[in-house]
């Protein structure tokens, strides 16, 4: 999916507006797709991007994290652990499905389908320019950050 032009979106937030991809046009933005609030792969990730929030707005990047969850979940989600970027509920899987991450998972030898985590840099023209697919939690932020600030210096 690299340098494709991103999937477009408006989905709800936390706290009860609307966020599309629109809003952040000539910005990069990172767009990470978690399975589940308040698990705990899913709350350490959802605390690095917190703590690393300053550093990728100073690299001129958004962080925005997309679950199946409900805007309620993520209220009490970004609550409960003091998140400090906006939470997407994408209840009906369009945006997990127009970006390839709603996928056939296995436990336990059953099959399910579930959101496979995911992260997206996409540009300030709405072009994708990495992605990580099957990410592992730890190491998985500064790895984003590192490519948000090369991004930043080769289009600066």
């Amino acid at each position: 999916m690299s340098s494709q032009i991103a999937p477009a979106f408006t989905l709800p937030r936390d706290g009860g507006d609307t966020v599309s991809l629109a809003d952040f046009a000539g910005k990069m933005v990172v767009l990470y797709f978690y399975p589940r609030d308040d698990t705990p792969g899913c709350t350490k990730q959802a605390q690095g991007f917190s703590e690393r929030a300053d550093a990728f707005a100073a690299a001129g990047a958004v962080v925005l994290g997309v679950s199946k969850d409900s805007v309620k979940k993520h209220d009490k989600f970004r609550d409960k652990h003091g998140l400090t970027f906006a939470l997407l509920s994408d209840e009906n899987d369009q945006v997990c499905e127009a970006y390839g991450v709603w996928v056939e998972k296995s436990m336990y030898g059953k099959t399910f389908m579930g959101i496979e985590r995911s992260t997206f840099l996409i540009d300030g023209n709405g072009q994708i320019v990495r992605e990580w697919r099957k990410v592992k939690v730890p190491g998985h932020v500064d790895e984003v950050l590192k490519a948000v600030q090369a991004h930043q210096a080769t289009t600066t």
